[in-house]
């Protein structure tokens, strides 16, 4: 397993591209063919790494409308075979997982399988209202079967994730710091309000007065012409939409695109 450790750490330029899996076995858009969807996985995967991208995640991208906590067991299969497919097609390279919308036992699971590097959690505390209904955090659950599966595997938190919006209300600072001290993240994710949507620059300097000491990522909408504002204010990025052909999500992956982020924000 490549460790993600050494990219996890104040002061970095961490990319990581995103492999958006096709609709995957039990999913309604599922075309049934789960070879194509995997080999679009490696062929995305190739181009991050030829890019320059520093590690790369998986997501069950097209499985909306998407279950709220658990998936099935068809869905941990598959992205099980799309996380082997997607190491093989970039060795080297720390991958790591997302099961949405928020299945933090699934993506360990297959984690333990796979060796995957690191795992991201939508809802990791607190309680947020999105549009598959209220989804809490389950820290002490998650943080304790992480210790029994693999032991220290960083996982990568979201502070108030996009498509949701805070039960009652709810202070991003105090977010950000019971993310951190009580559910013992690895790292903080601030997003936009939806795929592709630009981070509030303020939030991330919230986040960051918060919790001082702790990598604070983008999870959504880093651009070339967003960089220049960004890029000083965070660590690292989780970076999808931005990175396909003409910026369109549904798009393969773009290796000029990706070469061009890496190169700019390489000399930020």
């Amino acid at each position: 397993m490549t460790s993600l450790s050494p990219l996890l750490r104040r002061g970095g330029a961490t990319l990581v591209g995103v492999v958006h899996l096709g609709a995957l076995p039990g999913a309604p858009r599922f075309g049934g063919d789960l070879a194509a969807v995997l080999q679009a996985a490696e062929v995305d995967a190739r181009a991050l790494a030829e890019g320059g991208a520093d590690a790369l995640i998986v997501e069950n991208f097209g499985d909306a409308p998407f279950f709220a906590t658990a998936v099935p067991p068809e869905t941990i299969a598959a992205m099980t075979l799309a996380v082997h497919a997607v190491q093989q097609a970039a060795p080297g390279l720390p991958v790591g997982v997302n099961v949405l919308r928020n299945d933090a036992a699934a993506a360990l699971g297959i984690a333990a399988a796979t060796g995957a590097a690191f795992v991201r959690i939508n809802v990791h505390t607190g309680a947020m209202v999105t549009d598959q209904g209220i989804i809490e955090g389950r820290a002490a659950e998650t943080v304790r079967l992480r210790e029994r599966l693999c032991p220290g595997l960083p996982l990568l938190c979201d502070v108030h994730v996009k498509h949701a919006v805070p039960l009652g209300g709810g202070d991003l600072a105090v977010a950000a710091r019971d993310t951190w001290h009580r559910g013992l993240a690895a790292a903080l994710i601030v997003s936009g309000t939806g795929t592709g949507k630009g981070v509030d620059p303020g939030d991330l300097d919230i986040v960051r007065a918060a919790v001082p000491e702790a990598p604070v990522w983008i999870g959504s909408g880093l651009t070339l012409e967003s960089l220049p504002v960004l890029g000083s204010r965070c660590d690292g990025a989780i970076v999808g939409t931005t990175l396909k052909q003409e910026g369109r999500v549904d798009a393969p992956v773009d290796a000029g695109r990706v070469r061009a982020l890496r190169g700019a924000w390489s000399r930020a």
